[in-house]
């Protein structure tokens, strides 16, 4: 694929956040009459839609990381059903027993098949009891989720107490603004989330807006082209996602964003000075480290990303991967555990096949250097995950893109 104009104009369409989508399905389960708009298309979307809705005994959820945190507790509230829920060879290596630990506190009956703390697991749904429960915060944050969208849905609610430094607090943040927007009486204070026993609706249609992390590939894009203008459909200033901080991050590469209506515009600063390095904590939104890293690389300068722990346990180990393929690139990096370090590098290369390791970021983050070189991404449709129709969009701003 490659783009050799370096020109990147259009206007496209992204779907719902599948973050916020994900936690709506949930909710949806629960409270039929809720109505959802502009839905995610994402893989993990409709795998965790149909899986809500399955009576099969053994729900295999592949590599969704999100379905299998939010399933876990969902299903320990299906009185009298049990389920074994398992998932890729991948999931099966990431862990679920600080969830499921939680999870027995409140009665629930799950146990591990195979390897105690990971999956699959046996669930047997049984009528959860309210009570003060603890978290380790600088875990995944869906495994807080996962307990917060059941917990008005038991007799009394819950409180649910997050031990250290909240990892990802936006996603918590945008939990807890879903469950207060159907009416469910939240209070979060001192690390302490306090949820009431939902008792009558207040909303019942709600619109997801697009998703922030689907369009840090267009933010990219923008800032690796020589010219960009690029509408984004179906996104507002206010938001819930956290990712919505791209907008910031990629003003300093060189990209503004316009707010116009219910869409944004990406557009290249002209006689841009680029800084010598970036910096920048993602705690609150480590699914940009993949995107940020290799704009970086491919503006040749220095790039220095933390509070990436949580990305050992994605869909690969996505602080290793990324490493192993901007090398492949000729760039000088290294990581530690939490991590990623770029020293400025020349560009030199062309047609390298880029490895995506069953990562949708993966291969979407890499996409954009296309602009400098042509570039080659393995197995393309791991896009599906999260965005399906990504290389279309790519296409209509301007990418050329041949099956090799």
């Amino acid at each position: 694929m490659a783009n050799n104009d370096k020109i990147c104009k259009g206007e496209i369409q992204i779907s719902g956040s599948k973050s916020e989508y994900n936690r709506l399905l949930i909710l949806k389960a629960f409270v039929n009459e809720l109505k959802i708009g502009n839905i995610s298309n994402s893989d993990d979307s409709i795998l965790l839609d149909k899986a809500i809705n399955s009576d099969e005994p053994v729900i295999n959820i592949g590599h969704a990381g999100t379905a299998m945190r939010f399933l876990t507790a969902y299903l320990a509230t299906k009185v009298g059903k049990e389920y074994i829920l398992t998932g890729s060879e991948r999931m099966q290596e990431r862990p679920i027993g600080v969830l499921v630990e939680a999870l027995k506190k409140i009665g629930s009956d799950i146990n591990y098949i195979d390897k105690i703390g990971f999956p699959p697991i046996r669930i047997r749904g049984k009528n959860l009891i309210s009570n003060d429960i603890s978290l380790p915060a600088n875990v995944s944050s869906q495994f807080i989720t996962a307990i917060l969208l059941i917990a008005p849905f038991i007799k009394n609610g819950i409180k649910l107490k997050l031990i250290d430094k909240i990892t990802s607090l936006p996603y918590l943040q945008m939990t807890i603004s879903l469950l207060k927007k159907i009416g469910v009486k939240v209070k979060f204070e001192k690390n302490i989330v306090y949820v009431s026993e939902l008792k009558k609706n207040v909303m019942t249609d709600i619109l997801v807006e697009s998703d922030w992390s689907s369009a840090s590939y267009f933010y990219s894009c923008a800032a690796l082209s020589n010219d960009a203008e690029i509408k984004i459909k179906s996104f507002s200033k206010k938001s819930l996602q956290g990712d919505s901080i791209v907008s910031k991050i990629y003003k300093k590469l060189g990209v503004s964003t316009i707010y116009d209506s219910e869409k944004i515009v990406l557009k290249k600063k002209k006689n841009f000075k680029l800084p010598n390095s970036l910096e920048y904590n993602l705690i609150d939104s480590p699914d940009l480290a993949q995107t940020i890293a290799v704009t970086c690389f491919g503006l040749g300068i220095k790039c220095d990303l933390y509070g990436l722990h949580t990305l050992k346990i994605k869909e690969t180990d996505r602080l290793n991967a990324l490493k192993l393929e901007l090398k492949k690139l000729g760039s000088n990096v290294f990581i530690t555990n939490d991590s990623i370090h770029i020293n400025k590098s020349k560009i030199d290369f062309s047609n390298i096949k880029i490895k995506t390791y069953n990562d949708h970021r993966m291969a979407m983050a890499f996409a954009p250097l296309g602009i400098l070189k042509p570039i080659i991404i393995e197995s393309p449709n791991v896009v599906s995950k999260s965005f399906p129709d990504f290389w279309d969009k790519i296409i209509d701003i301007g990418f050329k893109i041949n099956k090799v």
